[in-house]
């Protein structure tokens, strides 16, 4: 099995320690790391990332910072030889020239995802060579319907990583709210109507946005819903989203009705 990891706010991270606490996890892990990293969901304070000691050069947004941090940390998970080493080291170096940081992971730096709200980080992330990790929140760029958008997304990264001329495949993975409807329990949490909404328009952290409905239905409903998401099609790995103040076993009951009712009529594979 995957271990999944993500998406951890850039902006509150240095891409050096970062490096070697995902390095290192990874190699805990067997290898089995898969990490998104983002620029960060809104915030429930202002400028956040002040109280963490960090700020934007001037002339800067805290966006230019992540998306430099992230670059810096590409290359030294990639093995980037930077750090002049000290003439007189308390221990020896294992070979001499700069150092890299440790532990190194190989492999790592194609299971990382970056988390994209929009056409143009989706771009950047795959001229970067990172995995794309979409969410149910994307900048409104068309006033389509979210699944539309997301899929529109999809394919301008796929474009772009097919321009960057990588010489691997990459991951795209889209998150939903799902609830089939298959006790009472459920029709009591969800059976009001909830899953029939559509999406959501409004403007957050200073851009219009747009929120992708969620899915609640009778399991044959819920599947001629889903068969018509042109972003869960287009995707190749869906995350589930669960809500985690409803407690363990009712979320392994959510997750277990949809591996038994919905996942086999659309060919989906856990």
């Amino acid at each position: 099995m995957e271990e999944t990891a993500g998406p951890p706010a850039f902006r509150y991270e240095n891409p050096l320690y970062m490096a070697e606490s995902s390095a290192a996890a990874d190699l805990i892990a067997g290898g089995r790391l898969q990490l998104g990293i983002s620029r960060g969901s809104p915030e429930q304070v202002i400028d956040g990332w002040r109280y963490f000691g960090y700020d934007a050069p001037e002339g800067k947004t805290m966006a230019d910072v992540v998306r430099a941090n992230t670059e810096v940390y590409l290359q030294v998970i990639d093995g980037a030889r930077f750090a002049e080493p000290n003439p007189h080291p308390m221990f020896p170096n294992p070979h001499p020239g700069p150092l890299a940081i440790q532990p190194q992971s190989p492999g790592l730096r194609r299971r990382i995802w970056w988390g994209s709200a929009s056409n143009a980080t989706g771009e950047w992330a795959a001229k970067l060579g990172m995995n794309l990790m979409s969410s149910t929140l994307k900048e409104d760029e068309s006033g389509k319907p979210f699944h539309v958008q997301q899929a529109e997304q999809i394919a301008a990264f796929r474009a772009a990583w097919a321009e960057a001329g990588h010489d691997w495949e990459p991951r795209v993975s889209v998150s939903r709210s799902i609830f089939p409807l298959v006790s009472d329990a459920d029709r009591a949490y969800f059976g009001h109507g909830r899953g029939e909404d559509g999406d959501s328009f409004g403007h957050i952290d200073g851009f219009r946005g747009v929120f992708g409905r969620s899915y609640a239905a009778e399991p044959d409903r819920l599947i001629e819903q889903l068969r018509e998401d042109e972003a869960i099609a287009a995707a190749d790995t869906l995350l589930l989203t669960v809500p985690n103040q409803l407690g363990v076993d009712y979320n392994a009951h959510v997750l277990e009705a949809i591996l038994t009712h919905v996942a086999p009529a659309l060919g989906w594979r856990s």
